[in-house]
């Protein structure tokens, strides 16, 4: 649907029973619109999907944005700032400009943010689903909003994604530990419930299962966000076999592991998905990517959305591979079973 063919504050006042400078007082929080009426008006607002544009005294009449909104998790992660730099360089060489928001990894702070941005009227929406369900946003993709969701897909909305080859990527470093002798692997992360814990969990057990170990729960510690990942490092430790390798599912994962295992042990094998600063510099092997790149495969997607609309939705799968720097490359006591 295009632009023109979303609902106006005088498809509002119609629907609602009361004039324009009504509905306008009430998305303008005045304080003369009696609560039966403001009621009145948001409801029919909410039937019609009218969102009221904040950005009008900003743009010249008959205007469009040019922003680009990109709502990414935990602000603390150098994973989404990597992910923004490559969306803002690809979104600046089509003269468009990106707005930062963070969901906090937060699935109720993802629609508050998301619909704070809309009401903004930007041109498109990159996303880092968090939620377990983005069907609130089908209503804004048939009004003609480009969406394209970074990391993982969404559910329940027909959207571009750019994801990563999270599956093979863990298969490739597990396997890596097996070639050695390895297992005994253990995984551990948080996060567990997301698309990229559960496809990179999946690998992990892929290629133990290819060396006959078929029950690797013993050794998984996929825990929920903000939970101490210490604690489940030094868990694994404990335990009456305890792994000869560890593989972490993300890089809060990779510190948990490294900061334990330095501590404690030196001859069990380590790899982490995600690279880090001073990764290589530590001996640390990773499974790493570009996401600059991945995310500028993003902003490419919305500007050919923006470009022509139709089409198939799609998903690209963004490159990974392993990088041997030393600490994947241990190998397990003789006496290992």
């Amino acid at each position: 649907m295009k632009e023109s063919n979303r609902a106006t504050i005088a498809d509002v006042a119609r629907l609602s029973g009361v004039s324009t400078k009504t509905v306008s007082r009430v998305f303008s929080a005045s304080e003369t619109v009696s609560a039966v009426t403001r009621e009145r008006v948001l409801a029919a607002a909410k039937q019609l999907r009218f969102r009221p544009n904040n950005l009008a005294r900003s743009l010249r009449r008959g205007g469009v944005s040019s922003t680009v909104a990109f709502v990414m998790g935990d602000i603390t992660n150098p994973f989404y700032f990597q992910l923004a730099a490559g969306i803002e360089r690809e979104l600046a060489e089509s003269g468009l400009t990106m707005i930062l928001a963070t969901s906090d990894d937060s699935a109720e702070g993802e629609q508050v943010v998301v619909d704070a941005l809309l009401a903004q009227r930007v041109r498109a929406l990159i996303l880092v689903p968090v939620a377990d369900d983005q069907g609130y946003l089908e209503g804004e993709r048939q009004l003609g909003t480009p969406i394209v969701c970074v990391d993982r897909p969404a559910r329940n909305l027909l959207a571009d994604s750019v994801v990563l080859e999270n599956r093979v990527g863990m298969r490739d470093a597990v396997t890596a530990l097996t070639d050695l002798g390895h297992r005994r692997v253990a995984f551990i992360s948080n996060t567990g419930h997301l698309y990229t814990q559960a496809e990179r969990l999946a690998g992990y057990r892929d290629a133990l299962a290819n060396v006959g170990v078929n029950d690797s729960r013993p050794w998984e510690r996929s825990i929920a966000a903000g939970a101490d990942l210490d604690s489940a490092v030094m868990d694994l430790l404990s335990m009456r076999l305890p792994p000869t390798a560890i593989v972490a599912g993300n890089n809060r994962g990779s510190t948990a592991a490294i900061r334990v295992l330095r501590d404690r042990r030196d001859d069990i094998a380590f790899i982490g998905f995600d690279d880090f600063e001073l990764a290589d510099a530590l001996g640390i092997s990773v499974v790493g990517h570009d996401t600059i790149a991945m995310g500028r495969t993003a902003a490419r997607l919305i500007v050919e959305r923006l470009a022509d609309p139709s089409g198939f939705t799609r998903q690209v799968k963004a490159p990974v591979h392993l990088l041997k720097r030393g600490s994947g490359e241990v190998r397990p006591p003789a006496d290992a079973d």
